[in-house]
């Protein structure tokens, strides 16, 4: 929804697109000069919305095969994956930006959060979402904050390397986290405190299992063990047989408490594999000896990390130099390589293994990477690897405004009454794999290893009882000449249809921010977002050679083609429409009123409210009112900000009116 705002005094701007600025000018003054927008290199805002824009990669040389074919096959294929769920690909959000994400308060949600875990939900059948991270682990239950806010941080006392400030919150997160769950189908995830093994906070179990009931299928049980005592947070000798006993005191506490029922919700070991491999955990029995208890396993993991520019630790990257990293089929299969004895040893033992905690880069991110279109086939092609490595589901981080990698960024408190949501390169790839998973949680991905194995363009076949469905397609090559354009025959035999639907994820080029499209629709670019897509939903209709079984799809450079095989595998995603929120209360009631440019014009200045026969009035709560002329002009009817998440709507005479979306 697009909205106009005043300000008033000397200058007025138009958000909508953030286009432009018009400015008013009182009479006889003489307009400043203008001042252009300041390069990225020394931009100094907020991470969210760094403008950095990096250079593609050159098309590969030698020239890439551009024509090849797959071979799909009903009854099924060795190698295929697990059954996955529809909502494989989630989202961690970290404790302390909470109430920025989810809402104010239980009963004030952020309405384009509730329509971008709509989106999926409708796709996927539902959403996993994690709350927790570094500051789980200091949080307190407490029955009031002196703020009066669902949390407050202290932020005199952070810690880490990535200076985490311990938290206190209040029951009402956990409401807030159940409330969203009537509206959406949302699972969750809740973390346990580990800092304080002598005293362990049970209360967030207590309370998450009273309030959320079945949507709470996971209790967190340390947040990167392996990395406690390179961070002071345990002794220097600290190790795996050290964390698993710790685990035996936790699960010991949880049964001496009353209130926590259910005690078969634990997620362990959750380590980075930093100073400690998955297996080194494995061989201490951990798995045999808490079988009953837990719920998940569960890893961490980023590629690389942004903690020099961030924190000044580590060691210093160079954007420019890393994107080529992330633009090809081996980034996400490195990333993964290590843990496929895992997910092996998972399924012997009868559990699902999650990557509970992930993104491009820890510390943030990096800007022109996490943030640009190449971080959307990234994401999508690393999610995908791991459902077909037998993962079981995989939780992208969501920061605050300072961190890059963000799938979805409210805006900064103190402009969320005229400015909207931006929505990240990680959320459009979350929304394509809801598509080529569905909601039947019987998808089974199969990575092609098609063109033979080359790096830029993979496939992935999704299965659903032995038969393929759907066919997920990249080009990671940058080339507006078309050359680089790839030109993939899927081939299906007798069972080849008249015709394929697509559906494409497309951008001008890897290095493009914001603005992308998914079936031609988008979520705009900065602050542009309502959690809504926006346009005509375009999907293409290619006809097949059935004579041969035989259907060509083309996939532009760069962009990702996600093609149903049958007009089920398409209304499976397509069946009904996306339920939206609309607003219902505001949290801001005066000096909201927004006017006509034209009338602004004439009303600027300290003089103007006392013009003859104007009655214009003053903007200031309790100076003279203009209202009386203002309701005389415009009917009674005031347009002003209804806010619950950023979305503006209509209120009649200070009535409160449900914006119909």
């Amino acid at each position: 929804m697009t909205a106009k705002w005043v300000v008033f005094g000397v200058c007025a701007h138009v958000v909508g697109a953030l286009a432009s600025v018009t400015v008013y000018h009182q009479l006889h003054q003489q307009p400043l000069s203008l001042t252009t927008t300041a390069n990225a290199a020394s931009y100094t805002g907020a991470a969210a919305y760094d403008p950095t824009v990096l250079e593609p990669p050159p098309p590969p040389h030698p020239p890439i095969n551009r024509q090849f074919g797959i071979q799909l096959g009903n009854g099924g294929t060795p190698g295929a994956s697990i059954p996955q769920n529809g909502a494989f690909f989630g989202f961690s959000i970290e404790m302390s930006v909470v109430d920025q994400v989810l809402g104010k308060n239980s009963t004030l949600l952020q309405v384009p959060f509730l329509n971008l875990l709509s989106n999926l939900a409708r796709r996927a059948g539902g959403v996993r979402i994690r709350v927790g991270g570094n500051t789980q682990e200091t949080a307190v239950l407490v029955d009031s904050t002196q703020s009066g806010r669902v949390l407050e941080k202290d932020i005199n006392g952070v810690s880490n390397p990535t200076q985490t400030p311990p938290l206190d919150y209040t029951r009402d997160l956990i409401y807030m986290m159940g409330n969203i769950s009537q509206l959406v189908s949302v699972d969750w995830f809740l973390g346990i405190p580990f800092n304080d093994t002598d005293h362990f906070r049970l209360a967030v179990a207590e309370v998450g299992q009273q309030v959320l009931g079945p949507r709470l299928i996971g209790l967190q049980v340390g947040n990167e063990p392996d990395l406690y005592a390179r961070h002071g947070h345990r002794p220097s000798e600290y190790g795996p047989f050290d964390y698993v006993g710790e685990f035996g005191e936790l699960v010991t506490a949880m049964e001496g408490d009353e209130h926590v029922v259910n005690q078969r919700l634990l997620i362990g070991p959750n380590i980075a594999t930093g100073d400690w491999t998955p297996e080194m955990v494995w061989n201490t029995g951990f798995v045999d000896t808490f079988s009953s208890n837990l719920a998940y396993l569960a890893v961490e993991h980023y590629p690389t990390d942004n903690c020099f520019a961030q924190f000044g630790i580590g060691t210093p990257e160079d954007p420019q130099e890393l994107f080529p990293n992330f633009l090809n089929h081996n980034a996400g299969r490195a990333i993964v390589d290590p843990y496929r004895n895992s997910t092996v040893f998972a399924q012997e033992k009868g559990k699902r293994l999650m990557m509970f905690e992930t993104n491009t880069a820890s510390c943030g991110g990096f800007p022109g990477i996490s943030d640009s279109f190449g971080a959307a086939l990234w994401a999508l092609d690393y999610g995908m690897q791991m459902a077909h490595s037998n993962f079981s589901g995989a939780l992208f981080h969501v920061g605050g405004q300072n961190v890059f990698y963000n799938p979805f960024t409210p805006p900064p408190t103190n402009q969320s009454t005229f400015r909207q949501w931006t929505i990240g390169p990680v959320y459009y790839a979350a929304l394509v794999m809801a598509e080529a998973l569905g909601p039947s949680n019987a998808a089974q991905v199969h990575d092609l290893e098609a063109n033979g194995g080359n790096e830029f363009t993979p496939a992935y076949t999704i299965y659903e009882n032995g038969n393929p469905v759907r066919v997920l397609l990249f080009n990671y090559i940058t080339d507006s000449s078309g050359v680089n354009d790839i030109i993939v025959n899927i081939a299906l035999g007798a069972a080849a249809p008249g015709q394929v639907r697509i559906k494409r994820l497309a951008a001008s080029s890897v290095s493009q921010k914001g603005s992308f499209l998914w079936a031609g629709q988008t979520f705009g670019s900065n602050f542009e977002s309502d959690g809504r897509l926006q346009g005509v939903e375009t999907i293409e209709t290619v006809s097949c050679d059935q004579a041969n079984g035989v259907c060509s799809v083309r996939v532009p450079a760069p962009g990702a083609a996600l093609v149903f095989l049958s007009d089920n595998a398409l209304s499976e995603i397509e069946r009904g429409s996306v339920v939206t929120y609309p607003t219902t209360a505001q949290t801001r009631t005066h000096n909201t009123v927004t006017i006509d440019p034209a009338v602004l014009a004439t009303s600027n200045g300290h003089s103007a409210m006392n013009q003859k026969g104007k009655n214009l009035g003053s903007t200031s709560k309790g100076s003279v009112s203009g209202s009386a002329d203002m309701r005389r002009r415009y009917g009674g009817v005031f347009w002003v900000s209804v806010v619950v998440a950023g979305m503006v709507g209509p209120l009649t005479m200070g009535v409160a009116m449900v914006v119909g979306l």
